[in-house]
């Protein structure tokens, strides 16, 4: 099939003014722009005044006296080690220890924004501004989830503050900019691209961060990431280094996730996240398969809390959230965030899937406090191996399953609400041992259905089976009735 532009074969020794009436061009990247902007100077000088350096102090308990080296009885050095040791030693008294992050100015009535591990159980806080003047500063308040720390100081003047951009619009290859303090070197710049977006590092339950390869280095934490118009994008918050130097992975919050955060803290103090209280997994292909869904999308539903917004909208174990207030959830991350940024009070529509429809339910928001999680992660389930309490009278999946007897009870430990089939054992090398299925489990729901005794198992199977299914969906839970959906080949 004949291309509509011209080989590369049959452009060389060509002009670039000869491809260009060639029509190849168009095929080609823009050169110009594939080198970058030829220059930063004038976005650098108009951002520089706005960046300042946090330098904070902590008073810590000295760490006590060091023991003398065992020395043999009546050692001629036994006085002189005596003596020097007594000298030396601090005997536990405080000491101050100081650190050194960035910040930026977001209102020139002196808000400046850093991160909280910046400033965290910081005596004193000393915000270093470009022209040397040096203000103590404020905590108005801090967020640990997103590790964002907000600030005040009080200036005789206006200072020169920087705006936030939206992160939404970046696309991977975009230029953009950091600014800050590495290594306690003020005021340095640096630039690169955007290298991925919505990465998560485990650094918490909203991770969505910015990748670039920017140099950020030790000192950069808290600075802005700017775009090319000026814009705070994001705040340089990690980086992944061997040596503790940039290797070119650098990590930001975008302005996004960032922006809300910084609004609640600015009015409120503190932070005001929706809450819906249920715990949520991935859906893998695995169970997108065993559901007979199109593609591996939404939030599993592994768990509900008593009393809580989403047990009084009608979400059950075994949903998946599809869409949440009229955000696709296209990972189970997503609606952490989503629900995050969803106003207190406020009634939003969730769309779940049960028994393979999509419902529409009604959900009224609580608040999130420090001691809930809105969305949790599913724990992975626990037990002890303890001898059966009774004979087990089914087997499925490789898995001995008996009834939850009193006596059951009591030796896996297993909490009087909690309902389902308990595991007498577990064949080795079986698909159930090999998912980490232990003695002491539960199993409480097979294929969205809830069991109550190893006769529902055996029934449940049947059911799947005759409907052509190769693998179930099981419910697999501990003694307090915590647990995680995995997916188990239906065998022969």
């Amino acid at each position: 099939m004949m291309s509509r532009f011209p080989s590369l074969s049959a452009l060389r020794g060509v002009t670039l003014a000869a491809a260009v009436s060639l029509g190849a061009i168009a095929a080609l990247p823009q050169t110009a722009q594939a080198r970058g902007p030829e220059s930063v100077a004038d976005v650098a000088e108009g951002l520089l005044d706005a960046v300042v350096n946090i330098s904070t102090s902590q008073t810590v308990q000295g760490t006590g006296n060091v023991p003398m080296p065992d020395l043999p009885p009546g050692s001629p050095f036994e006085e002189f080690f005596k003596e020097f040791f007594d000298k030396n030693q601090d005997k536990g008294r405080p000491r101050k220890v100081n650190s050194l992050g960035s910040g930026f100015v977001i209102d020139k009535s002196g808000i400046i924004v850093t991160n909280n591990h910046v400033i965290a159980d910081a005596d004193e806080i000393l915000v270093n501004f470009s022209d040397g003047s040096k203000l103590e500063a404020e905590l108005v308040g801090r967020d640990t989830k997103t590790d964002l720390a907000v600030l005040q100081v009080k200036a005789d003047k206006d200072l020169p503050f920087v705006k936030f951009g939206d992160s939404e619009t970046l696309r991977i290859g975009d230029w953009v900019l950091a600014i800050g303090n590495p290594f306690g070197l003020g005021g340095s710049v640096t630039t690169g691209i955007v290298s991925a977006m919505n990465r998560n590092i485990n650094a918490g339950p909203y991770d969505s961060f910015i990748q670039t390869d920017a140099a950020i280095n030790r000192g950069n934490s808290g600075g802005p990431l700017f775009n090319m118009d000026g814009e705070v994008v994001g705040i340089n918050t990690a980086i992944i280094s061997p040596s503790g130097g940039s290797i070119g992975i650098g990590f930001s919050i975008p302005s996004k996730v960032a922006k809300r955060v910084i609004d609640q803290l600015v009015e409120f103090g503190e932070t005001r996240r929706g809450y819906i209280g249920v715990r949520i997994q991935a859906v893998t292909e695995e169970i997108a398969d065993s559901l007979g869904m199109d593609k591996a999308a939404g939030a599993l539903v592994a768990g509900v809390s008593p009393d809580g917004p989403a047990e009084a909208a009608g979400i059950e174990t075994g949903d998946i959230i599809l869409e949440f207030d009229g955000q696709e959830i296209g990972e189970y991350r997503d609606l952490s965030r989503v629900v995050a940024d969803t106003l207190v009070g406020s009634e939003s529509e969730v769309v779940i899937l049960r028994d393979g429809e999509k419902q529409t339910l009604k959900i009224t928001l609580g608040r999130l406090e420090e001691t809930n999680s809105g969305t949790q992660p599913a724990d992975d389930g626990d037990g002890d191996t303890q001898e059966p309490a009774a004979a087990p009278t089914a087997s499925a999946f490789g898995l001995e399953l008996g009834e939850i007897t009193d006596e059951a009870r009591e030796k896996y430990g297993i909490e009087a609400d909690v309902e389902g089939v308990v595991v007498m054992a577990v064949e080795e090398d079986s698909p159930a041992a090999e998912r980490q299925i232990k003695e002491g489990d539960v199993i409480m729901r097979v294929g969205q259905e809830q069991v109550f005794t190893p006769e529902d198992v055996l029934g449940q199977i049947s059911s799947m089976r005759d409907r052509g299914s190769k693998s179930a969906l099981v419910f697999v839970g501990n003694g307090k009735g915590d647990g995680r959906f995995i997916v188990l080949p239906l065998e022969d």
